[in-house]
């Protein structure tokens, strides 16, 4: 069995990382100018400018299940394209616009294309099941680098083709992306419900009740309401610190290298020595630090620059272990359900923090919205201290016969005493078995023999 990835599996993981970076750099390229370019809007006030940032994740939080279920009754392609032909809508909707009320309803018509978990789905039913994490870790890794490039090139490209220019190019993207998908994406693949991409409705009222889940989600809300909170004031503040608008990026740019460059080493050295717990409330308290440090210095170059790093770092370090994090405690056959529900806390909090913090700037100050972002921080680590992390475990599915001779409960059971297998679900309705082993302890031929004793 071969570990590399193939040649098609490869265009596959390159593809749909290329449409869901394009959809994603459309979204995250205005957050850090609309605070400047947005002024120049019919009605703008500061309660506007946080709901035109955040005004997406409203729409993704509440449609990010549904596209993923309605991806299993109808294909996946058909829902990814209809999500990016919403998306495109919503731009131009948004591009043609000169009042606040057209350009925040093209953004939560952007965040109506959720194709999220219809993308990972994808993923999921055209690679092998070997293979399947590196894809997804490929995708994933295109978030990251999706926003890291918006931060550097809103600003850039603001200041030559205007804020309407920029809602123009985010719904190129879109198209774009419907190309990508219609050359290269199979029309018949196979479609049925992968309950490791995919949430399945009865699993979710269970998994709301599951402490540590819960405390994850709750962690992701609150990550990406700071997210959003700081760009509500953050580029106002450059601009009074004498920064010029279209020079923005020169301060985003090292801030998110550096951040990359403190961040990874960190990582690597919590996940060697057994501190990632110790490490995460850390980088919580770092988040609380850093809008303090750009609260107290406001007027220093030196000391927001300093502020942005230590955000970002911070900020790439818990939106790297989070997820990872929910695939870890999430029970077998339920990370579907379990990412979805993250995935929908996690858009929520980036349309709290926009609301929020369009609120509190307009009510209030700079001082506030920073000032209340830091606060936040404490009941997240009070949250935190009780997260439980189990065994790093990697998922497999497994084809199971399920007949007069056995049950699922028996074939589970079975499965269990095999050398590795730390958790095993069965579904007789799918004649799948979803599995949570250990690679290094998995006894792959006492599994093989265990198989085929219940088929």
């Amino acid at each position: 069995m071969s570990n590399a990835l193939t040649g098609t599996e490869k265009k596959i993981a390159a593809v749909l990382a290329g449409v869901f970076s394009l959809r994603m750099l459309g979204l995250f390229m205005i957050m850090p100018v609309i605070a400047v370019y947005g002024q120049s809007l019919q009605g703008i006030s500061p309660l506007w400018i946080g709901l035109i940032i955040g005004a997406y994740g409203l729409t993704q939080a509440l449609l990010q299940i549904p596209m993923g279920l309605l991806s299993d009754k109808i294909g996946r392609r058909p829902v990814i394209i209809l999500g990016l032909t919403l998306f495109a809508i919503g731009s131009l909707i948004a591009a043609t616009a000169d009042h606040v009320y057209w350009v925040t309803l093209g953004r939560f018509l952007q965040g109506m294309g959720a194709i999220a978990s219809a993308v990972l789905a994808l993923a999921a039913d055209l690679t092998r099941e070997e293979q399947r994490s590196k894809v997804m870790a490929i995708i994933g890794m295109s978030i990251g680098l999706s926003f890291a490039a918006a931060m550097v090139l809103g600003p850039l490209l603001a200041q030559k083709i205007g804020l309407d220019g920029l809602f123009l190019l985010t719904a190129v993207f879109a198209v774009l992306g419907i190309i990508l998908v219609l050359l290269t994406i199979p029309k018949q693949t196979s479609h049925k419900t992968n309950r490791d991409a995919v949430a399945v409705p009865q699993q979710l009222k269970q998994l709301v009740k599951n402490k540590q889940l819960q405390k994850l989600s709750f962690g992701v809300f609150f990550l990406h309401l700071q997210l959003t909170c700081l760009f509500v004031v953050v580029p106002g503040i450059l601009v009074k610190a004498g920064f010029e608008s279209q020079s923005h990026w020169m301060l985003y740019f090292p801030a998110l290298l550096a951040s990359f460059v403190v961040m990874t080493p960190v990582l690597l050295w919590a996940m060697k020595k057994n501190k990632e717990k110790a490490v995460f409330i850390a980088a919580i308290a770092a988040l609380a630090g850093a809008m303090l440090f750009i609260w107290l210095g406001q007027n220093n170059n030196y000391t927001i620059l300093a502020a942005l790093v230590l955000f970002f770092a911070a900020f790439n370090y818990l939106e790297a272990n989070l997820p990872a994090w929910v695939s870890r405690i999430a029970p077998a056959g339920q990370k579907g359900s379990a990412m979805g529900m993250f995935s929908s806390s996690q858009f929520a909090g980036a349309f709290a923090g926009g609301s929020l913090g369009g609120v509190l700037l307009q009510t209030t100050s700079v001082d506030g919205v920073l000032i209340f972002a830091a606060t936040l921080c404490l009941p997240w680590i009070l949250i935190s201290y009780s997260l439980q992390l189990p065994k790093r475990t990697r998922p497999r599915v497994v084809s199971v016969t399920i007949d007069q001779n056995n049950t699922a409960e028996q074939v589970a059971e079975a499965l269990l005493q095999v050398t590795g297998v730390e958790e095993a679900v069965v579904i007789a309705e799918e004649q799948q078995a979803y599995l949570k082993v250990l690679p290094k302890q998995l006894d792959e031929r006492a599994l093989q023999n265990c198989l085929k004793t219940n088929s």
